[in-house]
């Protein structure tokens, strides 16, 4: 008896009260751009540390599994912590930013332990990636939402909140997109506002009330934009997706082609195939005796697809649920796939596999979601053969990563 009430005992964990201040060591990150703590048994998901800071805390939130917290004050810092370049980059300002803290080489290496340890938690993988570096920390965004106050500045949401901090310039955004002039200048209460770039200089800004589901409206600049990738120019349509940071398209494309290993004559399906990115770059390898079928879900994105490759002949464009329009393909030589953060899913990976590519490459913005698919992939005889991570979203928690997936080869 006495052996179970120990046992009962060390299993007790302490309760925390949102407000409540208490000391802790920050371990590990965790996904999300949280770290983890503990506190007597109680699980905390603390912002803005690093791992082996000792921080005093603040609880702002708590639940049965776990809590939240914001680190108030560092007492034992850790030699990767670093001053952040943008002065709303804190506890109390905006939200978008989550590592703004942090040295550049120690976001990356965080953003390596995440993808390690969504693989081994998920996928029961052994991986080791390196996060490539891309570009300069600062000045890559091309692309925004923003929101204003009732008074009509200009600002963007806290983290985990509805209040708004209004920002007088955004450090990572392109300088060619002049927020500063636009904050400066002010704008209509109580909008959302989604502002653009093009790579040709196109700016774009649309907006609409924040306080219902009104569709975004044009108020400057052009609702179809011009991008150049390579030797490919693209329309892109405002409501179209469009990787935010300027140098991804190149980046990924690039990464992308030489994964997907093409030869002439391949019929390849892109799925979740957006505007007609990637597809564009493997005509060339596929020859005019080769054919791509892009299927994507947004309307928007199709037609912009359907312009992009008016005249060519070898492309085919569909638009619908992916699940759905998969099932009408009987075969496929290589497939990519670059689905929403929430990833392509068992049946959409299933129905990959049974058209049995000799390649898949799959684009993905969330490891946690490439893990769970690379699971279903393995149970379905496809193996990871090749993974490349790149920091397309410097000073946040967000990653991008290309997996390429092949059956075992036959000795």
């Amino acid at each position: 008896m006495a052996a179970r009430l120990l046992t009962m005992s060390s299993q007790k964990r302490t309760t925390l009260e949102k407000g409540q201040k208490i000391q802790v060591t920050i371990e590990k990150v965790a996904h999300g751009g949280h770290f983890i703590a503990r506190h007597e048994g109680a699980v905390i998901f603390v912002r803005h540390g690093i791992p082996g800071e000792e921080c005093t805390i603040e609880i702002t939130s708590v639940g049965s599994s776990f809590n939240r917290g914001d680190v108030l004050q560092v007492t034992s810092a850790s030699p990767d912590r670093v001053s952040a370049p943008c002065r709303y980059a804190h506890r109390n300002g905006c939200g978008g930013c989550d590592f703004q803290h942090i040295s550049l080489p120690r976001q990356r290496n965080l953003k390596s332990d995440v993808i390690t340890e969504q693989f081994a938690r998920i996928a029961k993988m052994d991986i080791q990636v390196e996060v490539e570096e891309v570009s300069g920390p600062l000045g890559w965004r091309t692309r925004c939402s923003a929101v204003t106050t009732k008074s009509g500045a200009l600002g963007f949401y806290q983290a985990r909140s509805h209040k708004i901090v209004p920002v007088d310039d955004c450090r990572i955004l392109v300088p060619e997109m002049k927020f500063a002039e636009l904050a400066q200048r002010g704008a209509k209460g109580e909008q959302k506002i989604e502002i653009s770039i093009s790579s040709t200089g196109e700016r774009t800004i649309a907006t609409a009330p924040s306080s219902d589901e009104s569709p975004l409206r044009i108020s400057d600049g052009p609702d179809i934009a011009h991008y150049t990738v390579g030797s490919n120019t693209f329309e892109v349509s405002q409501k179209s997706f469009w990787q935010s940071h300027k140098d991804a398209p190149q980046v990924l494309t690039e990464a992308v082609l030489t994964y997907a290993e093409l030869t002439t004559g391949d019929h390849v399906l892109d799925l979740y195939g957006g505007v007609g990115l990637f597809a564009a770059s493997f005509l060339d390898a596929i020859g005019s005796g080769g054919s791509v079928d892009i299927v994507e879900g947004s309307k928007s994105a199709t037609a912009d697809a359907s312009r992009n490759f008016a005249g060519v002949d070898n492309v085919k464009i569909h638009t619908g649920d992916v699940a759905r329009l998969i099932t009408r393909f009987s075969t496929a030589d290589v497939i990519v796939l670059d689905p929403p953060r929430e990833g392509a899913g068992k049946d959409v990976i299933e129905h990959c596999a049974g058209l049995t590519p000799r390649t898949i490459v799959y684009v993905a913005c969330d490891p946690a979601a490439l893990a769970r698919d690379t699971a279903y992939l393995r149970d379905c005889g496809y193996e990871l053969v090749a993974l490349r991570a790149f920091d397309l979203f410097p000073m946040t928690h967000h990653i991008e990563s290309i997996a390429q997936f092949q059956p075992p080869k036959v000795s």
